[in-house]
Parts: structure tokens; sequence; C-alpha cells
């Protein structure tokens, strides 16, 4: 189970070891980190039982994703990009007694939840309700439907604004580099830049189709729990389900990732679409950095066999 994800000018690929973060700095160089990281999600534990271990994943992904995007922008090396902390995060620092690094990344992630918050649960509620007084007869057995669905015309358009983005594209260009990484791998071909160009850009394990997935899942979901009137239960039950949403949603993934047959391609059909959007084709360059993440992450798998190998080997000639 490999995985990554495109950050500033560079991929982090994760193992089931670790995490390496590769960059290609201001200079042009190569510059890659790396932590040893194991999920929670454990098989045989209960945070590694069926849902639970896809909400556990989930968070893991969140606070995994904006300390590597964080870092891919000063590992970059470019004072362009480098800001320098208000006064309110400098305050924050002081009263709380934590590093500016820590608190910019806290107020990162406060808004950043707030932000999909408001998109993706208030504004569909409200957007609901006009559309709901305005055509009165709505049965009631509809109305979580068409909250649903305009929650994914939302995302769906907020996907389409970001990519015309020039910086985001730069990073869907490395999102691509990572897929196609990872599909060579997969296909058991040597990892080269040149392999690993004539793969897919697309995979059917990618965080895109885990979003769509999420937002269709919320449909039928909260069309079985049912529809209130009241605005703030509404929202409430919308926020308080979304782990188990967001659990369920895991386990659709992997299933439709870990089988090909007809219903695995139609559940997987609207999420690869979507990668049309949230992936680029990369530049071999680009496959060189992701490649670079890649070696890393494996180097302790790789490490790991090996012992596990000679150890085999060993007890046999005992």
């Amino acid at each position: 189970m490999v995985g990554g994800q495109a950050v500033m000018e560079g991929v982090m690929m994760k193992s089931p070891k670790g995490i390496a973060l590769s960059v290609r700095n201001a200079d042009g160089a190569i510059v890659t980190e790396y932590k040893p990281f194991e999920t929670k999600a454990k098989k045989g534990t209960f945070l590694g039982l069926p849902i639970v271990r896809g909400v556990v994943t989930f968070v893991e992904s969140l606070v995994t994703g904006m300390q590597t995007i964080t870092r891919s922008a000063e590992m970059i090396g470019d004072e362009d990009l480098q800001e320098e902390p208000t006064k309110f995060e400098l305050w924050l620092s002081r009263v709380m007694g934590k590093s500016v690094e820590k608190i910019v990344m806290g107020v990162a992630v406060v808004l950043a939840v707030a932000l999909s918050i408001g998109l993706f649960f208030i504004l569909p509620l409200l957007g609901g309700s006009l559309i709901f007084k305005l055509f009165p007869g709505i049965p009631q057995g509809v109305k979580s439907l068409v909250e649903g669905v305009l929650r994914l015309l939302i995302f769906l358009g907020y996907i389409v604004a970001i990519s015309n983005l020039k910086d985001i594209r730069r990073v869907f260009m490395y999102h691509g580099a990572e897929h196609k990484t990872i599909a060579c791998y997969e296909a058991e071909a040597e990892v080269t830049p040149e392999n690993a160009m004539r793969y897919p850009r697309l995979h059917p394990r990618c965080g895109t189709n885990y979003l769509f997935l999420v937002m269709a899942v919320s449909i039928v979901f909260f069309a079985i729990v049912g529809w209130s009137d009241n605005f703030l239960i509404r929202l409430g039950t919308r926020l308080l389900f979304l782990p188990v949403v967001a659990g369920l949603s895991y386990e659709v993934l992997r299933f439709a990732a870990k089988y090909d047959n007809p219903l695995t391609r139609v559940i997987r059909a609207p999420g690869m679409g979507l990668q049309m959007l949230t992936t680029k084709d990369p530049t071999p360059d680009m496959i060189e950095v992701a490649i670079a993440s890649f070696n890393r992450a494996m180097q302790d798998v790789e490490d790991a066999q090996k012992e596990t190998t000679e150890g085999v080997q060993t007890a046999d000639a005992e």
C-alpha cells in the first residue's frame, strides 16, 4: 500500500514504514527528507476495524497533508514563498507557549476546516432552504437528495475553479507524476523516468476518488437519515455523521480499487473522470522528484523485507 500527495514543487510518498518528501529547490537540486510513520489503523486493533480505519486514515491524511505542504514550501528555499507570521500569530505564540511554526499550522488547519464547513455544509443548506421556499411542494424525502446534489455541484465547481490557477496547475502536474510513479511500480516495471512517463496519470486509489465518494455516499446516507426543517439540526446531523460517511466512503474506495469488474468500474468512473482535472501530465524532471521520494519511502520497507528473508534463510540453515 503505497500512496502519495503532490506538494509545492514536489511529491510526498508514504509507505507502510514512513513518509518521504522530495522537492526541487530554488537551485534546481532535489532535496529529500524522511521520517518513520506507521498508521494507528493497524489490522487486529479497534482503530483497524472497517469504517473506523477510514476515519483514522482521513484524520492522519489531513494532518500529514498540511504538514508536508508547509514543509515543502520551506524546503524550496524561495524567499518569495516565505510569509512572515502575522501579529495575531505572534501573539498566539507568546500566549500559548508554542513555536510560531506550530501556531501558523494550527491557524491554517482551522481556516481550512472553516472554509470546508462553509462551502460544503452551510452553503448547500442555505441553497437548499432557498430552493424549498421557492418550490414549497418538494416532498420531504427528496429534500435531502436536492441538498446533496447541491453539495456535489459546489464541490465540482470548486475543483474546476482552482484547476485554472497557475500555481495549482503545477501542483496537479506533480500529482500526475506521483500517480505515474506508483503505477510504474505496481506494474512491476523498473521505476525510471522513462518508464514512468508511459503509465497513466489516473489512479483508482487517488484522494480525488475518495472525496467524490464522500460526496456521493453522503447523498444516500443523509437521505436515509431523514430531513428536518430546522436549519441547525440539519447542520448538526451533517457534521455529527461526517466521520461515518468518511469511514463508509473509505471502504467503498478500497473495494473499488481492489477488484476490477463492471460494478467497481462504475464506482471508479466519476472519480477517475474528475482526476482529468486534478492531475496533469508531468514533465520528466517532475517524475525525477516523484521517484526520489518513492525510493526513499520504500527503502525501509525493502530493508525490512531483506532482514526477514535473511532471517528465514538463517533459520533454514540451522
